[in-house]
């Protein structure tokens, strides 16, 4: 007799489709974060699908593959944007792996058009070459974020007076042909790694600004005007700004002597009153100031030095402990009366350092040169050397006393 086979006592399953029961709106929102081609193509899942791309709140315009060139999208976009539906844009994004001269005009259109259906964030990132926008002013009551990366910029562009809700821009290894930078909405600004094409200083014009980051700007210094509520700034000015003396010694800029480089020679605007950067940050609670070593444009700045008088956190490197007597740190911190920490990060780039010492005053009486609200003292390096001993005597002749972590 042949045994008798099991029988399966588990119920039948029951497949359902949790997504396609989601209301459209939120389909609409989750196509958003796919590359416009992968949206397009959900048509075919089922009669429901056929048209939800249309309605999408976010458009990706991406292709960063080995064909990743603008002229093999161009006829897709082309079409993509004649048949989706003028429903409003939360994000448009706009990659491209390779970008040539023939390809401007169709992708300035798009970012015509993004602007059109009322975008709030806008990204334009180009991995090779760089991308030449229109000069010609962006005008949108909407947009919220721009976000550029190898972009050619001209003077109208970065004129955004008519865009009063832009509360973040970010500029990494843009070319910028324009004087001046201004928004009265702007609150968040990064200038990384950018390159500047004229003779005069660009002016940076955000009065609303509450945090700023620049990172090595390949010209001169930018000049920063008043910014009364900024909360946070970083500046990390390389060697390759046009504003370092190209005969560095160790302790001096040729600006002093006869024979100047080209770089450290005076100029019309360095006679004025007016700093270049400090100036500009002087109402920040938090800095981190960190050129080096061969940039001019702090000691240019330190000559008219401001008070910093809700400066709270200050993080430096060793460009302030040069000089016989670290007259830069001695300045800047005579000039914040309301420091409560001070960090040091000297011929460390960090983040792992091997040296980490904590100071602190050792007696109730404070001295006025510096803050009497000044907390912690923190000196970070990689080895104890006579330029690091020579800081720690400046310091504890304020009555800072040190302790290894």
């Amino acid at each position: 007799m042949s045994p008798r086979k099991k029988r399966n006592s588990a119920p039948p399953v029951s497949v359902t489709d949790r997504i396609g029961a989601l209301p459209d709106s939120i389909l609409h929102h989750l196509l958003s974060f796919l590359p416009a081609q992968a949206a397009v193509r959900t048509c075919v899942l089922a009669r429901r699908w056929r048209h939800l791309w249309r309605y999408t709140t976010g458009l990706r315009i991406v292709a960063l593959g080995e064909e990743g060139k603008v002229k093999d999208l161009h006829n897709f976009v082309e079409h993509l944007l004649i048949l989706r539906e003028r429903t409003d844009l939360d994000t448009v994004q706009i990659k491209f792996r390779e970008f040539c001269e023939e390809d401007q005009p169709c992708v300035n259109l798009w970012v015509r058009f993004a602007v059109m259906c009322k975008v709030r964030a806008l990204t334009l990132h180009i991995r090779h070459n760089e991308l030449c926008l229109d000069d010609l002013p962006l005008v949108s009551q909407h947009l919220r974020t721009v976000e550029l990366y190898r972009v050619a910029l001209h003077k109208s562009f970065l004129d955004f007076a008519s865009c009063p809700a832009l509360e973040d821009l970010k500029m990494s290894f843009c070319i910028i042909n324009a004087c001046r930078i201004s928004s009265r909405s702007l609150k968040h600004l990064t200038i990384n790694v950018c390159f500047y094409v004229l003779d005069c200083r660009i002016r940076i014009s955000t009065p609303c600004l509450i945090s700023l980051k620049i990172h090595s700007y390949h010209a001169r210094t930018p000049f920063l005007e008043n910014m009364a509520l900024l909360e946070s700034a970083y500046v990390y000015l390389s060697n390759c700004c046009k504003d370092a003396c190209l005969n560095h010694a160790s302790d001096s800029f040729c600006g002093a002597n006869n024979n100047a480089c080209q770089n450290c020679v005076p100029i019309e605007e360095d006679r004025s009153r007016e700093c270049v950067l400090l100036g500009g940050i002087s109402s920040a609670k938090h800095l981190k100031l960190l050129p080096e070593n061969r940039t001019v444009i702090f000691a240019r700045d330190l000559k008219h030095c401001p008070t910093f008088t809700k400066l709270k956190t200050l993080l430096l490197n060793e460009y302030w402990c040069e000089g016989p007597d670290l007259d830069p740190l001695a300045c800047i911190l005579k000039n914040s009366p309301v420091l409560e920490k001070l960090t040091l990060q000297l011929f460390s780039t960090g983040p792992n350092h091997k040296v980490v010492m904590k100071g602190s005053y050792s007696s109730m009486e404070r001295p006025s040169a510096i803050s009497e609200h000044l907390n912690i003292v923190e000196v970070k390096c990689n080895v104890i050397d006579e330029k690091i001993l020579k800081v720690l005597k400046f310091l504890t002749a304020f009555n800072i006393r040190f302790g290894f972590l």
